[in-house]
């Protein structure tokens, strides 16, 4: 699981190229091969005995244990995140989530929240984990070191997720994870906006790194997939309940992760130039209040972005303070190069209405107006402006 052919000091656009293509993954090709199969066979009984005692990439089991397909992805995400032991991979990002916290809490634990979270993992929190007796409690996403100030002897792990990927606040995750670790709390994070490439997420305390690897990863919207990445303490239990709930992803979606993985450096970085030349634009736009971008100062948590981040990625949201709800989708619905749909990450570009007041509890959202989440892809960053220009036109054009 570790190891892979690039050097550990290489930059992360060669890690990218290189990660995960060991040899005895791809053999004479450039890529892994895609091997499918549920029936991995053996040499003899005395062979057979032998393999039911492994519980390692590389070692052929059974077809849910994976392929060198599967091997080889989750090695190259290994690499690519500092001090990790090990990678598993899942059939979607709600699947990662939701088995990280499985394997770090038990009937009777408290778990931690950002007030800020995915709605999937709120969902996941409030109705599976309590119906196992685990309850969830939501903080407000700039709490910091105060965090401390939440925990009882119950609290035994904190999902961060940051930015939050509605609101943007970007969390002092490092203050949360000192904190967390002087109580012995697994903190878990959702790191699918930055990745590692913009945030090595253990490097700065994270136990378990998260993402769906759906999004960036991938990068082509074809593909639900998702990741979890952790060091030595809790490989193992991560593992074996993966294994545990059955949890696999397929050759061939992990064959496509791969593929993108190869072109994530370029990917993210005409991301990053197209949202933050869109992003500014906007600023200046008469129609648009703040611009919930983590790399503008008026995002909260800009400031520990500058410091812990390497980079911004696509998606962000902007408040139309004027719109109602139907002002608000009279601007989506004219936008020609905005496909309308959930997810991100992907070449194309989308628009979505978002309302966080409908999730918030620790940290109630109160902003006037609505909001636009905007994911920016690869298009020339010109054209979209003109499409989001025409857009605004539109908006001021509807009946008082």
């Amino acid at each position: 699981m570790v190891g892979g052919t690039s050097d550990k000091s290489s930059k992360p656009a060669t890690q990218a190229v290189n990660s995960g293509r060991r040899k005895e993954w791809t053999g004479a090709v450039v890529n892994p091969p895609v091997w499918r199969g549920s029936t991995h066979l053996y040499d003899d009984v005395a062979d057979l005995r032998v393999g039911v005692k492994s519980n390692e990439d590389g070692k052929f089991f059974y077809g849910r244990r994976g392929s060198p397909t599967q091997w080889s992805l989750a090695d190259a995400l290994t690499e690519m995140e500092p001090g990790a032991e090990g990678t598993m991979l899942y059939p979607s990002g709600v699947a990662a989530i939701s088995c990280a916290m499985i394997a770090v809490l038990k009937p009777g634990d408290e778990v931690l929240l950002t007030d800020s979270s995915y709605d999937p993992s709120r969902s996941f929190a409030d109705a599976f984990l309590k119906r196992m007796g685990i309850t969830a409690h939501y903080y407000d996403p700039m709490i910091g070191a105060d965090i401390a100030s939440l925990f009882t002897d119950k609290t035994k792990a904190i999902l961060l997720e940051s930015p939050g990927s509605l609101t943007f606040e970007v969390q002092d995750v490092p203050a949360i994870c000192v904190a967390a670790k002087k109580a012995d709390i697994v903190t878990l994070l959702d790191n699918t906006w930055a990745t590692s490439r913009f945030f090595p997420a253990l490097e700065h305390g994270v136990d378990i790194s998260i993402v769906a690897a759906t999004k960036y990863i991938v990068g082509h919207s074809d593909v639900m997939l998702g990741a979890a990445t952790t060091h030595q303490k809790y490989w193992t239990q991560l593992r074996r309940t993966a294994q545990q709930l059955g949890q696999v992803a397929s050759p061939d979606d992990a064959y496509l992760a791969a593929r993108g993985l190869r072109t994530l450096e370029v990917r993210l970085k005409r991301h990053e130039q197209s949202a933050l030349k869109i992003a500014h634009w906007l600023k200046e736009r008469p129609e648009v209040g703040v611009v919930l971008h983590p790399a503008l100062p008026d995002c909260p948590g800009h400031e520990i972005w500058k410091r812990d981040f390497k980079g911004s990625s696509g998606l962000f949201s902007f408040q139309l303070p004027d719109a109602d709800e139907q002002s608000r989708a009279a601007f989506i619905d004219a936008l020609d190069l905005f496909g309308i749909g959930y997810s991100w990450g992907g070449f194309e570009s989308l628009a979505l209405p978002v309302d966080p007041e409908k999730y918030r509890t620790a940290n109630p959202w109160s902003q006037a107006g609505k909001l636009v989440r905007l994911q920016i892809g690869l298009e020339d960053v010109d054209d979209l402006i003109a499409d989001l220009a025409k857009a605004f036109e539109h908006y001021n054009n509807q009946p008082s």
